[in-house]
C-alpha cells in the first residue's frame, strides 16, 4: 500500500470521545468536465482474483481508492481530521467503561446509490460477511476483534468486542467496514466481477478494462458536504512513462498512484511545463519481512546481520532519489510511538560487526538466501531495490543472495501463506495510530512471518487499546519497536515522501488525501475553491 496529506500531525490525537454528528448533509457538485486521474495500479479480474473489487477480498491502496469514493462507512474522517467522525451513522460512541461495546445510530433517509435502503441489517451483514468469507486477501484481520453484532432496529447497530479496543472506531473508518447492499452482495460469497454497490459520494457508472467511471451519487447523505466535480475518470496505464506523458499532453488531470523516483525528480527540476506537484509527508512505509521459520534465515544471527548491513542512506539516496527518508523504527515519523529502535540497536552499517554476528552462532560464509520481489508494480522499484540489497549483502562477502522476481498476483498470495523467506513490501496504514503499523504483522497474522509475537501480541497492544487517550500509549509502542529490534522478524528501511501531481489548472491537490492517506476524489475540481 503506498500515499497521503499536506501535514501529519506530530501527535495522532488525543483522544476517542463520543462521536456525534452534525446532522445530514447533501452532497452537492462543482459541475464542470470530468477530472480524469491516472493509475498504474491495474484492477482487473483474473482466475486467481475474481472479486477484485468487493470489500471482503480487497486490501491494498488501489482498490483502497475506489472504496473509499464509492462506499460509506459509519466513520469517515473530515478534511485533515485524525479522529474519525460520523458518516453513514448521525453517532457513535462507546456504551461501557470497558470499550467492549459500541453502538451507533444510522442518519435518516440513508438509500445506496442503486436506490434501496440503507439499514442496520445491512451494515450487521455487511460486516458478518467479511468475517465469514474470510479472504486471505481480505481486511478481516481489521474485525477479528468483533464478538458480535445486533440490528434491534433499523438505525442502530451494536459491536459487542472480545476484548477493549479504543481503536475500534478507527477500523470502522476504513473499508474494511464499508457497507454493502444486502440485495446485491452474497453473505457468503465474494461478488465477482467489477461491480460495485455502495452509498458513498460517487456511484460507479462503467468500467471497461483501461477506464473507470464515477459520477456524484445524487442518494448520498454523510460527511462530504460538497463535492467540487461531478464526474471522475479513473485511466489505468501499463507504464508510468505512459501516464507521465499523457499527463503532459493533457490526456489525464492528475496522477493518484504514482510516479517513480525519476519522473518526480524530473517534474521537481521543471521537466513539465504546466504541471504542478504538491510534496506532502506520508505515513507510508517500506520494511524487509521474513519468515522466521524458513531454515535459511531461522538463525537470528543471519536476520542479526543483514540488519547490520543494510544501507538505508544508500537506498535513499540510489533507489529513490531522496523522495524517501531513512527509517528506523517500525512506527513512522510523525506517529505517536516513533522510535529510532534499529538505530539504537545496530548503530551505522558495519560489515565487521555482521562477520561477528554469524561467527559468534557457528554461522559459515557466505550465507546463500533468496529475495522474492513483485516484477509488474511499475511505480515502486522493486527491482531496483532488490538489486541495490543484494549488492550491499554480497559485497559483504558474508552472503549469497539470489533475487526471485514474480508477478505480483504470485507474489503477495506467496508473501500471505510465508512462501518466502525474504522480500521487501510497502506499507500505506489502515488508519493514523501507531496500532496500525504493528498489529497487521505481529499480532492479527497478516502475513505469515511465523513470529510468535510474545509479549507484542499477549499484553503490550492489549494494554495500548484500553487506552483511549492514543497519546498516552507511546512507551508500550516504543517497547514493541524495542522488541521487534531484537528479535528481527522485520527491518524497516525507509519513510516515503508523498507527492500528488496535477496539470496546473486542477485544484484541491493539498486536501486529496486524508489522513490515512486515502485519495477522496471530491477535493478536485477546475478553478473551484474547496
Amino acid at each position: 500500500m503506498n500515499r497521503k496529506l499536506l501535514v501529519l500531525p506530530a501527535v495522532m490525537g488525543l483522544a476517542a470521545p463520543v462521536l456525534a454528528g452534525c446532522g445530514d448533509s447533501n452532497a452537492g457538485s462543482g459541475g464542470g468536465d470530468s477530472i480524469v486521474i491516472g493509475t498504474t495500479d491495474h484492477i482487473a479480474v483474473s482466475k486467481e482474483l475474481p472479486s477484485p473489487v468487493d470489500p471482503a477480498t480487497s486490501y491494498d491502496g488501489g482498490t483502497y481508492t475506489f472504496f473509499n469514493n464509492t462506499f460509506q462507512m459509519l466513520l469517515g474522517y473530515e478534511r485533515s481530521a485524525t479522529i474519525p467522525s460520523p458518516d453513514a451513522a448521525k453517532s457513535c460512541e462507546f456504551s461501557d467503561t470497558k470499550s467492549e461495546t459500541y453502538r451507533c445510530t444510522l442518519r435518516d433517509g440513508l438509500t445506496f446509490s442503486n436506490g434501496h435502503a440503507l439499514t442496520s441489517e445491512d451494515v450487521k451483514f455487511s460486516i458478518d460477511r467479511v468475517i465469514k468469507i474470510k479472504s486471505d486477501y481480505g481486511p478481516v484481520s481489521l474485525l477479528s476483534n468483533i464478538q458480535s453484532v445486533e440490528a434491534p432496529d433499523d438505525k442502530t447497530v451494536v459491536f459487542h468486542l472480545k476484548a477493549s479496543d479504543a481503536t475500534f472506531p478507527y477500523k470502522l473508518a476504513t473499508p474494511a467496514a464499508a457497507i454493502v447492499d444486502s440485495e446485491v452482495y452474497p453473505a457468503d460469497k465474494p461478488l465477482d466481477g467489477l461491480q460495485m454497490v455502495g452509498s458513498g459520494p460517487y456511484k460507479l457508472d462503467s468500467w471497461d478494462g483501461d477506464k473507470a467511471v464515477l459520477s456524484a451519487n445524487p442518494n448520498y447523505k454523510g460527511l462530504v458536504g460538497k463535492l467540487n466535480n461531478s464526474k471522475v475518470e479513473v485511466r489505468f496505464f501499463e507504464t508510468a512513462a505512459d501516464m507521465e506523458k499523457a499527463l503532459a499532453d493533457g490526456g489525464i488531470d492528475m496522477v493518484n498512484r504514482t510516479f517513480t523516483s525519476d519522473q518526480i525528480a524530473g517534474i521537481q527540476q521543471g521537466k513539465e511545463p504546466n504541471i504542478k506537484l504538491t510534496e506532502a509527508s506520508s505515513p507510508s512505509v517500506r520494511y524487509m519481512f521474513f519468515n522466521v521459520d524458513d531454515p535459511t534465515v531461522k538463525d537470528k544471527a543471519v536476520r542479526e546481520a543483514i540488519a547490520r548491513l543494510v544501507d538505508r542512506d544508500a537506498l535513499t539516496r540510489d533507489v529513490t532519489h531522496r523522495t524517501a527518508t531513512p527509517l528506523f523504527g517500525a512506527v513512522p515519523t510523525g506517529i505517536v510511538g516513533h522510535s529510532n529502535a534499529y538505530f539504537n540497536t545496530y548503530g551505522q552499517p558495519s560489515r565487521d560487526k555482521a562477520a561477528g554476528a554469524l561467527s559468534a552462532a557457528g554461522i559459515s560464509t557466505p550465507v546463500k538466501l533468496t529475495f522474492s520481489y513483485p516484477t509488474d508494480r511499475p511505480a515502486t522499484p522493486n527491482k531496483e531495490e532488490a538489486v541495490a540489497l543484494q549488492k550491499q549483502l554480497n559485497g559483504s562477502g558474508l552472503f549469497d543472495v539470489t533475487l526471485k522476481g514474480m508477478p505480483w498476483k504470485k507474489f503477495l498470495p506467496g508473501a500471505v501463506k510465508g512462501q518466502w523467506a525474504m522480500y521487501d513490501l510497502s506499507w500505506l496504514p489502515d488508519f493514523p495510530d501507531p496500532d496500525t503499523y504493528i498489529a497487521p504483522f505481529f499480532a492479527e497474522g497478516f502475513l505469515n512471518l511465523n513470529y510468535p509475537g510474545g509479549d507484542i501480541k499477549n499484553s503490550l497492544l492489549p494494554s495500548t487499546r484500553q487506552t483511549a487517550d492514543r497519546g498516552q500509549t507511546d512507551k508500550d509502542f516504543l517497547q514493541m519497536q524495542d522488541i521487534l529490534a531484537r528479535d528481527l522478524p522485520v527491518i524497516p528501511l525507509y519513510q516515503d515522501k508523498q507527492y500528488v501531481t496535477t496539470r496546473d489548472n486542477i485544484t484541491g491537490a493539498e486536501w486529496l488525501l486524508n489522513s490515512s492517506s486515502t485519495a477522496q476524489f471530491w477535493e478536485l475540481g477546475r478553478g473551484v475553491a474547496g
